[in-house]
């Protein structure tokens, strides 16, 4: 119940914020941004990934469907990392140590961002959890899922990519 009370609020101040954006659609460039990481580091998006296969998803330690979908994620980019694909698992609108021992628990290593304030994910036009962008080689949106998906479609659409 406090993860629907939180979800609610959330969409309704996004929804009061003029400083939100539209969703990017697919055959567009997803806006740039630089956050930082959970590591203690800084990911300047897309300047430091140009020429990779990205998967931007957005998500929440609240969420019901996140948590088994970061493990999933975590196995397909265990497997494919080295073909020249990344993710950026951007946390909207928690702090940093609200995050720390959900992600050391499901044992994800690849790049958590933290977007306390949720102006990226804003910009992105996000009004749901979990939603997850598919970025070709050229900088370009080719997928877009909002809400949970299972891992052959996850798979599938990451290997078409590379």
């Amino acid at each position: 119940m406090r993860a629907f009370r939180l979800l609610a609020v959330l969409l309704l101040l996004a929804a009061c914020d003029d400083s939100g954006g539209k969703a990017p659609h697919v055959g567009e460039a997803p806006p740039a941004f630089k956050l930082a990481t959970l590591t203690d580091g800084a990911m300047d998006y897309p300047a430091q990934l140009a020429g990779k296969v990205v998967v931007v998803r957005f998500w929440a330690t609240w969420c019901p469907f996140c948590k088994e979908e970061m493990k999933t994620i975590q196995t397909v980019w265990t497997q494919h990392r080295d073909k020249g694909f990344e993710v950026l698992a951007i946390n909207a609108g928690q702090e940093k140590g609200d995050i720390e021992g959900f992600i050391t628990k499901l044992g994800v290593t690849y790049p958590v961002l933290l977007d306390p304030g949720s102006k990226v994910t804003r910009a992105y036009g996000v009004t749901g959890l979990p939603m997850t962008l598919f970025v070709g080689r050229d900088g370009k949106i080719k997928g877009r899922i909002l809400g949970e998906t299972d891992e052959a479609t996850f798979r599938r659409k990451v290997e078409e990519l590379l």
